[in-house]
């Protein structure tokens, strides 16, 4: 098996080295990622300028490559010059990614671009706090073991994992919570007196019984299967029915 593996926090982040390490053991590993932080980049691809690569090997002899580029540069170009990748991996990135941060996460659009070329994808998170990383050693057993669940699900082409801040209780199949958050706007002055802005995405609302939130607050890694197609099937229903309903009574 091959497995690709990237990120959003840069080719040099511990949580990409700790992933790659838990990953050889389920097959072939290349790593390909951003040469420098892409957090919150979403999708987004590179359109105005070439990007370009460069061999950067990792401690462990890992082969990793360095990418001018977005989390989706780095798989698109992965698999079209790595030939039968089987799988992407992406993280362990140091924050978590659940609820609304599935949105404009770089960790999940890795897996994202995966699946959108036909691979599977599967996106690993934990929380860090303002002054500690997570403890990858403490997590590298859990990547295992959720990636040995994941590969005996071939049916789940595309799955968001995050973990707690604490040794796991066990593990958890979510859903994504979808509470809101406060979206404020906090303005603030540089040390030469110019204005500029920071965004804030705290929550607002409690999270969800089954939710990813609420996993993770009760100690357990959160596995959420997550589609491609963003379609609102009911109300796309509803909508046909009451087209078909205008069309019958104006005839």
């Amino acid at each position: 098996m091959r497995i690709l593996i990237t990120n959003d926090d840069g080719v040099y982040s511990p949580g990409i080295a700790a992933l790659a390490q838990v990953a050889s053991a389920f097959g072939e590993v290349r790593v390909v990622a951003p040469d420098v932080e892409m957090s919150s980049a979403s999708s987004s691809i590179t359109s105005s300028r070439p990007v370009t690569y460069k061999r950067t090997p990792l401690p462990g002899g890992i082969d990793a490559y360095r990418v001018n580029g977005t989390p989706a540069d780095c798989v698109t170009l992965g698999v079209t010059l790595w030939e039968k990748v089987d799988m992407v991996l992406s993280g362990i990135n140091i924050g978590a990614n659940l609820g609304n941060a599935i949105w404009h996460s770089g960790t999940l659009a890795g897996a994202k671009q995966a699946a959108l070329l036909g691979l599977r994808g599967i996106a690993l998170s934990a929380p860090a706090t303002d002054r500690e990383q997570p403890s990858f050693e403490l997590l590298k057993p859990w990547a295992a073991t959720v990636l040995k669940l994941l590969l005996a699900a071939p049916e789940l082409p595309l799955v968001n994992v995050n973990f707690p801040d604490k040794a796991p209780r066990g593990t958890r199949w979510t859903r994504q919570s979808v509470r809101q958050y406060d979206g404020k706007v906090v303005p603030a002055k540089d040390p030469m007196g110019r204005l500029h802005y920071w965004y804030t995405v705290i929550p607002v609302e409690g999270a969800e019984e089954d939710s990813d939130r609420r996993a993770i607050e009760e100690g357990y890694v959160s596995m959420t299967p997550l589609l491609l197609d963003l379609t609102d099937y009911e109300k796309l229903e509803k909508v046909r029915g009451l087209e078909a309903w205008k069309k019958l009574r104006f005839a």
